[in-house]
């Protein structure tokens, strides 16, 4: 059989739809300065699926550090891999500006956040190794685990009992092995918005032998005292052994960290395929993120404001009866109940009718029956585009509730 042959049957569960709604439901295009309003197919939305958590991807600062470093260095700079002759004393500089902020002894930067933390957990665990992880882990983590011939146990989603059991298995197989155990977690799970437990797992190593590793995507820079993620929040910073997190989000930029004691990121810098063989992170980048890492740390108003959006969004959802489930981080995932066709025609009115842009989810990853509609709010939205959000929500769960939407795909037509 012709390999390619299978793609003309069946393009998965998202993909199956593919022919219907091209650029609508899947790979929508957004047009203008990136921000809590941006135009769709033509018209002005209230946008609520960027990770622009701070506001930095159009401040002032940034924009003039993006635009002068691109003047200075172009998007070459430097040529090749970070350890041949991609090297730079502003890489180092971000690096140690990283750790010092997360609390850690040393940092090592990756090109993409995915792909570093595939690659950290590919470095990281051979086959006499076991990892144990939660169930809601994210795809970055579970493609790391695909990749490795380690021995996994998974452990239900922030559930500490069912953690102590998958421990107690890795640790009898490693007696017999003689590797070691690896727990991974997040400090924010992107899709639920709760916080991984990880004071309580680290309390585990009472019992057992285990390093932590944390993928901290969503927490570092909205979370704790200091905006330092999720061991600034939880007072645990000593508890995390390698410490993850990416600039796709709080930063509104490229690439990603890991942070942890200098032998640890040695090792690593001498052992990651996906570091050892590919360019560097470009300068314009490095400098941009300096200027990013500046303002998070000397700005507090920016993680202030965003707390407020966050506060009125979410007591606004709860007073009005919705769903958010155990959210207690800025990720904002509402919960209702319909069907596949319930979700696109609830998403289209949202679009259409209320000028709401926001990200739905549906089976295979939530359960059958239910719908999710993730709100990332952040520090550039306003009162105004909260207020208008929770009334828009209001319509459309009476209409849900009515049954009165088709349940057909809606009709988008060729957009502009």
């Amino acid at each position: 059989m012709d390999i390619f042959a299978k793609f003309e049957n069946r393009l998965g569960p998202i993909g199956d739809y593919a022919e219907k709604s091209p650029g609508y439901f899947a790979f929508p295009k957004l047009e203008g300065e990136i921000g809590n309003r941006m135009k769709f197919r033509g018209k002005e939305k209230i946008i609520w699926s960027l990770n622009n958590y701070l506001g930095l991807a159009n401040h002032p600062e940034v924009r003039k550090a993006d635009n002068d470093a691109v003047a200075k260095y172009g998007l070459a700079s430097p040529m090749g891999a970070r350890m041949m002759s991609g090297n730079s004393d502003s890489h180092d500089k971000l690096e140690s500006q990283l750790a010092e902020f997360v609390g850690k002894e040393d940092a090592m930067l990756f090109n993409y956040g995915y792909q570093g933390m595939v690659s950290a957990i590919d470095s990281l665990c051979g086959r006499h190794d076991v990892v144990v992880y939660d169930a809601e882990s994210h795809a970055c983590i579970i493609d790391g685990l695909r990749l490795i011939p380690s021995h996994r146990y998974v452990y239900k989603h922030n559930d500490i009992a069912d953690c102590d059991k998958q421990l107690a298995r890795a640790t009898e197989l490693v007696k017999k092995t003689g590797g070691g155990i690896l727990v991974i977690t997040e400090g924010v799970f992107g899709m639920s918005g709760n916080q991984g437990k990880i004071r309580e797992i680290a309390v585990l190593r009472e019992k057992y032998e285990f390093r932590l590793f944390v993928d901290d995507a969503h927490g570092f820079g909205t979370m704790g005292k200091r905006g330092a993620g999720i061991g600034d929040e939880q007072n645990c910073i000593d508890d995390i052994d390698i410490y993850f997190s990416t600039f796709a989000k709080s930063m509104a930029s490229i690439g990603g960290f890991l942070a942890a004691d200098k032998k640890i990121l040695t090792f690593l810098r001498y052992n990651m395929r996906s570091q050892i063989y590919a360019k560097s992170l470009p300068m314009a980048f490095v400098e941009g993120n300096l200027k990013r890492l500046e303002l998070l740390r000397t700005k507090p108003e920016l993680r202030e404001k965003l707390w407020h959006n966050v506060r009125r969004l979410q007591n606004g959802f709860r007073e009005r009866g919705f769903d958010l489930g155990t959210t207690n981080t800025p990720v904002t995932p509402v919960f209702m109940k319909g069907g596949l066709f319930d979700a696109v025609q609830l998403t289209y009115d949202m679009r259409e009718n209320y000028n709401i842009f926001c990200s739905v989810i549906v089976y295979p990853v939530i359960p059958k029956g239910q719908i999710e509609l993730r709100i990332i709010p952040t520090a550039a939205h306003t009162d105004q585009d909260i207020d208008e959000t929770l009334a828009a929500f209001d319509a459309v769960r009476e209409k849900l509730d009515k049954k009165l939407y088709p349940q057909e795909m809606p009709y988008v037509g060729a957009g502009v």
